[in-house]
């Protein structure tokens, strides 16, 4: 026969999950690392399970591993720095060229009829422009970037404490093989959606850089990284990937260009979410779109701006884990875009990244 959690339990458990986030804000900076980290293991965990099963020794898979990480890693960081850079130097052009496409669009109003304050718009772009959104932009990205390498190192470490890590949580004496299930089914959810996903927002990334360099806008390499970047946040990431390309080409060609570019983005960004996604993802990520935009909100808040990086797919991973228990159930079921949740039979899933045969 259930327990029924009485109030004293629920105000205890409240308690719990709120010292909780309490400890992950105050060391958000290490906790979002840690994460991250975690998150790139579990992205890349079938790779070497594949390699294993075409006959590779374990040691030279987990070699092969690490080498292309770092290699991947390294190229990725070296380019968008090379891009900021490039965008430092240009931005006293920048500002110039703003001025004036801005001046330009006004004119056009005037002719329109529409009337504006000149001065005052023009005041306001010299005091507080886009130009010094840019900027501190790229002192964020830059710090960001810093951070790279140390997510790389902890990545590393784990990877290779990950080859005997099931083995470890096997033989633990309170951990059953009912537990064992449920914790390989969530990571086989997470690292499932993370898959896809990452496929989907390169695919996302190579098509915006493509596009920026045929319409003549530049850094369209750092204009493709943010696009697969910001493509795994939900809803408001393709928005805020399409700012920058946009303000690009308003500031170097002007209102025309910016308007093609945009309608350029709303394309891709439309046909990869809306027409290939769902067919490669199927019924998608199962969460309701009024928990992902709260995900999205709390875990910013809790871990910054990269929490929102992190939002869905800790939220999946939680909601698999409610689901696994019956007690929890009901709280996935009002996490998720169904009437139903579906039951979860222990060690159905694969086995979990880096567990070897």
């Amino acid at each position: 026969m259930k327990r029924r959690m009485s109030l004293r339990d629920i105000l205890i458990n409240l308690a719990a999950f709120v010292i909780i986030v309490a400890g992950m804000k105050a060391a958000s900076s290490l906790v979002v690392l840690l994460l991250l980290s975690v998150f790139i293991v579990v992205l890349v965990g079938p790779m070497f399970l594949a390699m294993q099963r075409r006959g590779m020794p374990s040691w030279v898979a987990m070699l092969v591993l690490i080498v292309g990480l770092t290699v991947v890693v390294s190229v990725g960081v070296h380019a968008v720095r090379i891009s900021l850079e490039d965008i430092a130097r240009q931005l006293p052009r920048y500002q110039e060229n703003l001025q004036q496409q801005v001046g330009t669009v006004l004119v056009w109003l005037e002719g329109h009829g529409v009337e504006m304050p000149e001065q005052g718009i023009r005041r306001a772009i010299v005091e507080n422009s886009s130009v010094r959104v840019i900027r501190d932009g790229i002192t964020a990205a830059t710090h960001v970037l810093g951070r790279a390498f140390v997510v790389l190192l902890i990545a590393i470490f784990i990877l290779l404490e990950a080859a005997i890590l099931p083995k470890k949580l096997r033989s633990l004496p309170g951990l059953s093989e009912e537990s064992f299930g449920r914790l390989t089914l969530v990571i086989d959810n997470v690292r499932k959606y993370m898959g896809m996903k990452t496929v989907m927002s390169l695919l996302t990334g190579v098509l915006v850089g493509g596009f920026a360099w045929v319409c003549g806008v530049d850094n369209p390499v750092l204009l493709g990284v943010l696009a697969f970047v910001l493509n795994f946040i939900p809803n408001i990431g393709s928005i805020m990937a399409a700012v920058p390309g946009i303000l690009l080409a308003f500031i170097e060609f002007g209102l025309g260009r910016a308007v093609v570019v945009a309608v350029g983005y709303l394309v891709i960004n439309v046909g990869v979410s809306n027409v290939i996604e769902p067919r490669y993802m199927g019924r998608g990520l199962g969460l309701s779109p009024m928990v992902i935009v709260i995900t999205l909100i709390f875990w910013a808040w809790v871990l910054g701006p990269l929490g929102m990086l992190l939002a869905v797919p800790l939220t999946m991973a939680l909601k698999v884990a409610l689901e696994s228990l019956p007690e929890t159930r009901g709280l996935a079921l009002l996490m998720g875009t169904h009437a139903e949740v579906p039951e979860v039979a222990a060690g159905a899933s694969s086995e979990p990244p880096g567990s070897s045969a």
